[in-house]
This record gives structure tokens, C-alpha cells and sequence, in this order.
């Protein structure tokens, strides 16, 4: 599937609920599913920046497709790196990079975060590009 699809199939998801606490509890269960990251890769380089929370990520090149693992130490957070990982792993570096990330308005969850959340959120999407970034250079 492509990153556009899935997006388009998370909104589809999350557009079944009627309320936040709703979709907060869905974004828990998500989280729950999160592709977790190997204990070696819990330090400090793989730390997101600018997170309320400790939100751990690490990428891999597995053929020409980037792989993310994460965890956090809170369980919405966690639901959002879920989220996030969900619509960008088993991609190609270029089509992560050339991804819009508008399915994060559509299904409003910006909007129903405290503003430092919001915040994380953003810097963990840099975060995913950014390493798409690196490992393109790499491919190139």
C-alpha cells in the first residue's frame, strides 16, 4: 500500500468514532500495537527533540524500504508514533520525504492535543523525514 492509501485509511478509522475520548482510547489501542524498538536502540541519539514525553525511534534500510520501530513512555504518545509509523514504514525514503502529512488534520487530532503534544507531534514528523532524509542520501 501506498503512504497515501494508508493515510486515506486512517482517516477512514478514525472518522467510525463519534467523540475524542473515542478516538484517544483507539490511539491507545494502536499504540499497543506499536512495532516496539530493540532495548539497544532506547538511548539518547534516538530520543524525538522537542517531546513532552520520552519517544524513542529507530530506522533501518531493509532493501530500498525504511523500517521504524518506537516506544514511548506514555500511552497516547505512543498511539501517535503508532500512527505515524503505521503510514511511513515499509516505504521508500524518497516517497516518505514526498509525503503529506494532511491525514494528521483531517481526522483533527492537532486540534484535540494539548499544545505541547501538538508540538511533539510535529517534531516526531520531522524526525521520520528527517531519517528518510539520511538514508535516501545513502541510496543515491
Amino acid at each position: 500500500m501506498s503512504i497515501q492509501e494508508i493515510q486515506e485509511e486512517i482517516v477512514d478509522e478514525f472518522s467510525m468514532f463519534d467523540d475524542w475520548m473515542q478516538r484517544y482510547e483507539y490511539m491507545i489501542e494502536l499504540g499497543k500495537s506499536l512495532p516496539l524498538i530493540d532495548g539497544q536502540y532506547k538511548t539518547e541519539d534516538n530520543l524525538i527533540k522537542g517531546c513532552q514525553s520520552k519517544v524513542w525511534v529507530h530506522a533501518e534500510l531493509d532493501g530500498d524500504k525504511l523500517v521504524f520501530t518506537a516506544d514511548s513512555d506514555a500511552i497516547i504518545t505512543k498511539g501517535i508514533i503508532a500512527i505515524l509509523i503505521r503510514a511511513f514504514s515499509n516505504q521508500k525514503p524518497q516517497d516518505i520525504i514526498d509525503a503529506d502529512t494532511a491525514f494528521i488534520d483531517e481526522i483533527g487530532l492537532k486540534e484535540h492535543l494539548s499544545p505541547t503534544r501538538a508540538n511533539g507531534l510535529v517534531s516526531m514528523i520531522k524526525q521520520l523525514k528527517l531519517y528518510a532524509v539520511a538514508y535516501q542520501t545513502q541510496l543515491n
